[in-house]
């Protein structure tokens, strides 16, 4: 019996992750998937996987087939640094105008909607289903990885951290992912796996904390990215992997707002194993 895990492999997850690469011999009966958040949306939504630090709006999408982890999730201080709108005009600018959408995550989709109609009473047209194009696009929202890497390269004359803005907002630290678990990891033959998956992951987070030099050089020999080692460590202390109190008030407001404007058919109230 394997327990499937959907892994994320930007910079982001690695706290969770990194442990594993080298010790996946002594945990068999996990099956780690590689794939973007939007892929492991969709594969925990038809349970192909049973669980995933996916975009937390999945959750809100289809409450009634999961459940979340009450102790871990993918937060920040005040900037999360890879959730990023840049853009050739000034924010306030961008009503009416074309914003490209990444492909690669539901919940920072949801919250530029949110924070542009809610707090900036903008309304420009997403382009989702077609590559970026400078001369028709006048933003692009990037994340994880593509952000960072924007960041380094510094094509745009504009850029807005997507956390930064909700806090300045709500004051309020945003919540892009949680871990997800369909509840179907909840049997009896799975839930020992689950459990004991679950303590490994938040064990892993805390030895990324005393260590990070040896868990950053674990995981970039995996999945390397042409970053420089001082903007790395930099973004990881803006984030925080703890499912705190506030954190979850403030996911819970996401999903209040995502309600009122039609993201989400109802201001679902977290649940948890």
């Amino acid at each position: 019996m394997n327990l499937n895990i959907g892994r994320i492999p930007f910079l982001v997850c690695a706290p969770f992750f990194y442990n594993f690469l080298t010790k996946e011999g002594d945990f068999p009966d996990f099956l780690f998937i590689d794939g973007t958040p939007r892929a492991h949306n969709e594969a925990l939504k038809n349970n192909s996987i049973d669980l995933a630090p996916a975009s937390s709006i999945t959750f809100a999408k289809k409450p009634e087939l999961f459940l979340l982890s009450p102790k871990l999730c993918t937060s920040c201080h005040f900037e999360v640094q890879s959730v990023k709108l840049f853009s050739h005009k000034p924010l306030l600018e961008l009503h009416h105008m074309n914003i490209h959408l990444t492909n690669q995550s539901d919940t920072s989709i949801a919250l530029l909607e949110v924070l542009l109609s809610c707090r900036f009473n903008l309304t420009p047209t997403f382009i989702r289903n077609r590559a970026y194009d400078p001369k028709q696009d006048a933003a692009r929202l990037l994340i994880g990885d593509q952000a960072l890497l924007e960041t380094n390269a510094n094509h745009f004359p504009y850029s807005y951290d997507l956390a930064t803005l909700w806090e300045e907002w709500h004051h309020l630290p945003f919540v892009f992912g949680a871990w997800i678990i369909h509840k179907n990891a909840l049997s009896k033959e799975k839930k020992p796996i689950l459990d004991r998956f679950l303590d490994a992951a938040e064990e892993n987070v805390k030895s990324f904390r005393r260590d990070p030099q040896t868990a950053i050089d674990s995981w970039l020999k995996k999945y390397p990215i042409p970053l420089p080692a001082s903007m790395i460590f930099s973004y990881y202390d803006s984030l925080d992997y703890s499912f705190t109190s506030e954190r979850k008030e403030s996911l819970e407001l996401f999903f209040s707002l995502c309600n009122q404007i039609g993201i989400i058919p109802n201001a679902t109230k977290l649940r948890f194993i």
